[in-house]
């Protein structure tokens, strides 16, 4: 039986940053976190390809110990995205979006698959998060990821999966979107409320700010001299993230927190290079000594003990 199950896209992606481009390359969200969760604990996706999509793909995965079984191949083409980055590498500019094969995406859990613990629901349409769930058996943990289009166009439908979450991963603007609010931590207070007990909220390169019950504690970003495509960092987080808890086997806040320290040294491997050929071809010592270094620049020493001046004047009159 695997440990973790993630259902969401495969894609062959276009991508051209200021220091390159690909075409063709292997993407989607399904592969940036099984791919990152694989480092620790054993996979399975679900997703579909259509007859374009190149076999050496498929020999990655399954040369990594990841799961094919819930991989359909269907008629006609796979899933692609197409855009840019600017030199802020915040920002993907979409220029063509083609669902293809995608677009009648039905997911189909195997029976090998149904009572893996930990699920990834990655972004897709949340009436097919909501299939999904239908289809396993009570895992341990369900953690969604959304965007702004469902929010929009779906938005009684991923309140109805959200509420079937234990964890739900977002960005800035996503939960700000979601909850109305522009302030984050009312913003996660708001989606703790309607059901899951974490969040998290990416920040891309400054980091993640994770919520679990009523603790909140931040993750920074590694320091990068390099990057060269940020695509798939959040799912490359997400992977790592699952993988882990899936790994340690509990939900304390002390996993949480090496959970999220370990997802962000793994977001930090993936952007170095395009596609996936820089997450896909790391070795254990790697991931440690990065782990350890990210550690280092967390780490913030007891206040001294001195005695504080008080500033000596009355706050300002409001």
């Amino acid at each position: 039986m695997i440990d973790v199950l993630i259902v969401g896209s495969v894609a062959l992606d276009d991508v051209r940053t200021p220091f390159g481009e690909v075409h063709a390359a292997l993407g989607g969200s399904a592969v940036y976190a099984a791919l990152a969760a694989n480092y620790l604990s054993s996979v399975g996706i679900v997703g579909v390809v259509g007859a374009d999509f190149p076999e050496k793909y498929v020999r990655l995965l399954t040369e990594r110990d990841i799961g094919v079984e819930g991989l359909e191949h269907a008629a006609g083409d796979t899933f692609r995205w197409k855009g840019y980055y600017d030199y802020d590498l915040g920002t993907a500019h979409t220029l063509e979006t083609c669902l293809n094969v995608f677009a009648d995406f039905a997911p189909k859990i195997p029976a090998a698959y149904q009572s893996a613990p930990f699920l990834f629901l990655a972004n897709i349409d949340p009436v097919l998060q909501a299939e999904v769930l239908r289809q396993v058996h009570k895992p341990r943990l369900v953690i969604l990821d959304t965007m702004n289009y469902w929010i929009t166009h779906q938005r009684e439908a991923l309140l109805e999966v959200l509420a079937r979450a234990d964890v739900v991963m977002v960005n800035e603007s996503e939960a700000r979107q979601l909850t109305g609010t522009p302030h984050v931590l009312q913003a996660a207070r708001w989606i703790r409320r309607h059901g899951p007990r974490g969040v998290v909220i990416k920040k891309g390169e400054h980091g993640a700010l994770v919520f679990w019950g009523d603790q909140l504690f931040v993750v920074p970003a590694f320091p990068l001299e390099t990057i060269k495509d940020p695509t798939g960092a959040g799912d490359t987080f997400a992977g790592g993230f699952i993988g882990t808890l899936a790994k340690l086997g509990d939900l304390s806040e002390q996993t949480l927190r090496v959970a999220a320290s370990t997802a962000a040294t793994l977001a930090s491997f993936a952007v170095e290079d395009f596609s996936v050929h820089r997450l896909a071809s790391l070795d254990g010592g790697e991931i440690r000594d990065r782990y350890q270094r990210l550690r280092s620049l967390a780490l913030i020493d007891p206040f001294p003990g001195i005695a504080l001046r008080s500033s000596g004047r009355p706050g300002p009159e409001r």
